[in-house]
């Protein structure tokens, strides 16, 4: 697990995570504000974790964007711990927040994980 901790040590100081762990599984969370599940991806594949995540998001009425500091595009590739599994790994997005749940024992193969948008 110590790879999967200096990998999210290494993103940049806008991404917010914590990292949690009990005897039967590890839990990811990590801030995406705006991000639905339609527009994220989330994929473990040959032992690693690929989340790519960006904001939808529409100026209300009239208005038009005359500068953003706002945005969110994340583009992220972490390992999987030694001791997960992606068999049985499940994701959800509930206000901007992703939660995903790897159950330990083993990796291999790739897995496309479905993810349930809490928000409606």
């Amino acid at each position: 697990m110590s790879a999967l901790r200096d990998a999210l040590r290494d993103l940049s100081d806008d991404v917010f995570f914590d990292l949690l762990e009990s005897e039967d599984a590890y839990l990811l969370v990590l801030d995406v504000p705006g991000v639905s599940a339609e527009s994220l991806d989330l994929t473990i594949e040959d032992g690693r974790i690929f989340i790519d995540a960006h904001r939808e998001k529409e100026p209300a009425d009239d208005y038009r964007y005359v500068e953003e500091n706002r945005s969110l595009f994340l583009d992220i590739e972490m390992p999987l711990p030694d001791d997960a599994s992606d068999a049985n790994a499940a994701a959800t997005v509930d206000r901007g927040v992703l939660e995903l749940t790897l159950p330990k024992r083993g990796a291999s193969g790739e897995t496309t994980i479905d993810i349930v948008d809490e928000d409606g």
